[in-house]
């Protein structure tokens, strides 16, 4: 299953874009942008434990970024190009700087 797939199973999430993101240690890492679904707030380590019990340790994101909607084109595609433009941000959460340790 492709990364967006499990990360579309957690129950909080409504809709989310995946895409490498340049990391500064290592070439690239993965990064998520996910909307929740309305009225709830996810905490992004509860949602890293559910993925580490689900996929390899080198797909689940590194970096999440939550926003209220992604944008898209008139046809409903999503504008990934938009999002990797805008990168990471002070709202970021990091997985490593938040010193959460994946099983593998």
């Amino acid at each position: 299953m492709a990364v967006v797939d499990e990360v579309t199973q957690y129950p909080d999430v409504l809709e989310c874009a995946v895409f490498p993101v340049s990391a500064e240690h290592s070439e690239q890492e993965v990064m998520v942008v996910i909307t929740p679904q309305p009225d709830v707030t996810i905490e992004p380590e509860k949602l890293i434990r559910f993925l580490d019990q689900r996929m390899a340790y080198f797909m689940i994101p590194r970096y999440i970024e939550f926003t209220a909607a992604i944008p898209k084109t008139p046809t409903g595609k999503m504008e990934k190009y938009k999002l990797r433009a805008k990168g990471i941000t002070p709202s970021t959460w990091d997985r490593v700087a938040a010193g959460i340790k994946l099983s593998r």
